[in-house]
């Protein structure tokens, strides 16, 4: 539905309590954790929410989200803000990364490298990112990503670096 042109747009954004999800991830894998996020079981992110993106498939080494780029996206110049691509990415590169871990252990992002390819706008249609872990180190891994349309159409596509937070005597894969 479009609004007038000049006309005032609102948008309401809520969220789930985050606490139950966190006290959740210390006990289950990190692919326990994302299969309770996706069965609807414990909270998801409250950034998704606010952007409109979701996870919709994880599996080990790989996680698929979805978004449809709206007008609430955009930049002052009339496309999707960039930052749109690169969290959606952050997230299932994250997540990819995530759901090769065992109870217990979490990551952070050290490093997020994005290439946008084309713009994005509200007509583009539905995208999804789907990231894929490429290597998982005892302290360190890595994962890429692609960002396409509903016919494969590439707008995005990166890489991460993620620190690994184990827990003591977990070892890692080499």
């Amino acid at each position: 539905m479009r609004e007038e042109a000049g006309g005032p747009r609102t948008r309401t954004v809520t969220w789930k309590d985050t606490r139950e999800g966190v006290a959740a991830a210390k006990s289950l894998s990190g692919l326990e954790y994302l299969r309770a996020i996706l069965r609807g079981d414990v909270p998801g992110a409250p950034i998704a929410e606010v952007l409109g993106f979701a996870p919709v498939e994880v599996s080990e080494g790989r996680a698929v989200f979805e978004v449809q780029p709206a007008e609430y996206h955009y930049n002052p110049i009339g496309t999707v803000h960039g930052g749109l691509a690169a969290t959606v990415m952050d997230s299932a590169l994250g997540c990819a990364v995530h759901s090769t871990l065992p109870a217990g252990a979490g990551y952070t992002t050290l490093e997020l490298h994005v290439n946008m390819v084309r713009a994005i706008t509200q007509d583009t249609g539905r995208l999804t990112c789907t990231g894929e872990v490429v290597h998982v180190g005892a302290r360190t891994a890595t994962a890429q990503a692609k960002l396409t349309d509903a016919s494969g159409k590439l707008y995005a596509h990166g890489t991460t670096t993620c620190m690994l937070f184990r827990p003591p005597g977990a070892g890692g894969r080499e």
